[in-house]
Order: C-alpha cells, then sequence, then structure tokens
C-alpha cells in the first residue's frame, strides 16, 4: 500500500497549536495515522464537498481533503466541534 503525504494548511496547524495541550498529542497521531488510510472508517466523507473528509477525535473535528492522484491529504481545519463547519 502506497502512503500518503500529509500536509496542513498554516491556518490548521494555528488551531492545532491553540487547542488544549492535553488534546494537541492526541490529535497529531491522528493526522500522521491519515498517511496510511486516509478514508478510514473512522473517517466521514462530507457532503457539498468533492473530495473533502472530517475525522471525529473526542470532542474535535479535523477537516481534509483527500487528493488520490497526487497521493496527498491537505489537512485544512482542527476544531472543537461546536465551531467546525463554520467557514
Amino acid at each position: 500500500m502506497v502512503s500518503y503525504e500529509v500536509r496542513m494548511t498554516h491556518s490548521a496547524e494555528r488551531e492545532l497549536n491553540a487547542l488544549p495541550k492535553p488534546i494537541v498529542p492526541v490529535l497529531w497521531e491522528r493526522i500522521k495515522a491519515l498517511a496510511s488510510e486516509p478514508k478510514s472508517k473512522r473517517s466521514k466523507k462530507l457532503k457539498g464537498a468533492e473530495k473533502a473528509y472530517r475525522l471525529r477525535i473526542r470532542d474535535y473535528r479535523v477537516i481534509y481533503t483527500v487528493d488520490d492522484e497526487e497521493r496527498l491529504v491537505i489537512v485544512t481545519a482542527v476544531r472543537h466541534r461546536k465551531e467546525s463547519y463554520r467557514g
């Protein structure tokens, strides 16, 4: 199985680093795991977006896109669930 490259937007990095310190390592591990399985059973495809998915991790959501041709995962947001689907 060929792995994907995982990248984060600058805004997603800022959001991740602004979260409570105890949750950050948990989120990082799950984000890194997207390289081997970006469309896992734990992920859900988002409606209205062709390549967008979300990953639930406790009360947080990781929003990302998957480009199968380029073998690339781009994390676009890391937010608390109450904030995750706002612009």
